[in-house]
């Protein structure tokens, strides 16, 4: 018998409410966003990102739109007799190209910023999702059965936490030449990542695999596997899904900084992190290329940390008192 029917704790796991939620007649899930949406940066936080996944999903019909693709030069919206500066003020900015152009190769900064974002979310989800799943299993692993698995996953945590990682991850960027640089960057990202969330399971699943709902589980024959998915899976994901969402701005911050160092998206392949890089040398003359994408970074950090932050006082509020 599940968690959620012996002990009342329903509603979104790791909130101790479900009275509320059948008083009320609504769902857990719509109680949590009640309070995400009544919270002013936490809807600031959820409208922000809700844009930006759309600007990201709709980047190549949004290029069109704007008539330019990320790779096309216009060599009519820079004057080569000022070192290839944009024609016009704030960049080049106006109806032909909507936030502006590169200098000297008059890409189209509206085109590049969408594709941009589109490469460094693509990063950050799909990093998270390895760092998530892989933390998950290994935490509950280690929390559950305890003993000799517990000593040595719990090894490998300290272990992997040991490494400097951003050298580790610069270093192996590095060496690694002919390769698929989006999926190097997430595995990598990966490898160095999930100890933090598996210490999180791990503390979590100690707490609930002695409660009365597992330890009934056990005496009716349920076995590991269904004791884990079915009681001590759904009363972590609470935890779980706040530690996500705040993983997310990590994630981009880190591809920026590896593609800001020249060892994460090389291109053509543009991503915020690389534009900010080829900016530097024109923000004296040009800082609207340097701004934008800057913004664009600064917009996605601030929204999911502000969302994150929500969601772990709303889903896990011991977690985030401590």
């Amino acid at each position: 018998m599940s968690a959620t029917i012996e002990t009342g704790t329903a509603g979104p796991p790791g909130t101790d409410r479900p009275t509320l939620a059948k008083r009320s007649g609504r769902g857990p899930w719509r109680l949590v966003w009640d309070q995400l949406w009544a919270k002013g940066s936490a809807r600031f936080g959820l409208v922000t990102v809700a844009l930006m996944i759309l600007l990201a999903v709709l980047a190549e019909p949004l290029s069109e739109l704007g008539g330019w693709t990320p790779e096309e030069f216009d060599k009519r919206a820079v004057d080569p007799y000022l070192g290839g500066q944009p024609i016009g003020d704030f960049g080049g900015i106006g109806t032909r190209h909507w936030l502006g152009v590169e200098p000297a190769t008059g890409r189209d900064l509206f085109a590049r910023v969408l594709h941009g974002g589109q490469v460094s979310l693509l990063i950050a989800f799909t990093a998270t999702a390895v760092v998530v799943v892989t933390g998950t299993l290994v935490g509950i692993a280690a929390g559950y059965f305890g003993g000799r698995t517990d000593t040595v996953l719990s090894r490998l945590m300290d272990l992997t936490m040991s490494f400097p990682s951003l050298i580790f991850m610069i270093s192996m960027m590095s060496v690694a030449k002919d390769v698929n640089r989006i999926l190097l960057i997430t595995l990598v990202i990966g490898l160095f990542t999930w100890p933090g969330i598996a210490r999180v399971v791990r503390g979590q699943t100690l707490s609930l695999k002695h409660r009365e709902y597992v330890e009934a589980a056990k005496v009716g024959g349920a076995r590991p596997w269904r004791i884990l998915t079915r009681e001590i899976l759904p009363n972590v994901s609470g935890p779980v899904i706040a530690y996500t969402t705040l993983l997310v701005p990590g994630m981009i911050a880190t591809e920026a900084a590896l593609s800001y160092l020249g060892v994460g998206v090389r291109p053509p392949t543009p991503s915020w992190g690389q534009m900010i890089a080829e900016s530097i040398s024109f923000y004296e003359t040009d800082p609207t290329y340097f701004l934008i994408p800057t913004a664009f970074l600064f917009l996605a950090v601030l929204a999911f940390t502000l969302l994150g932050d929500a969601l772990r006082d709303i889903l896990d509020p011991r977690g985030g008192r401590s």
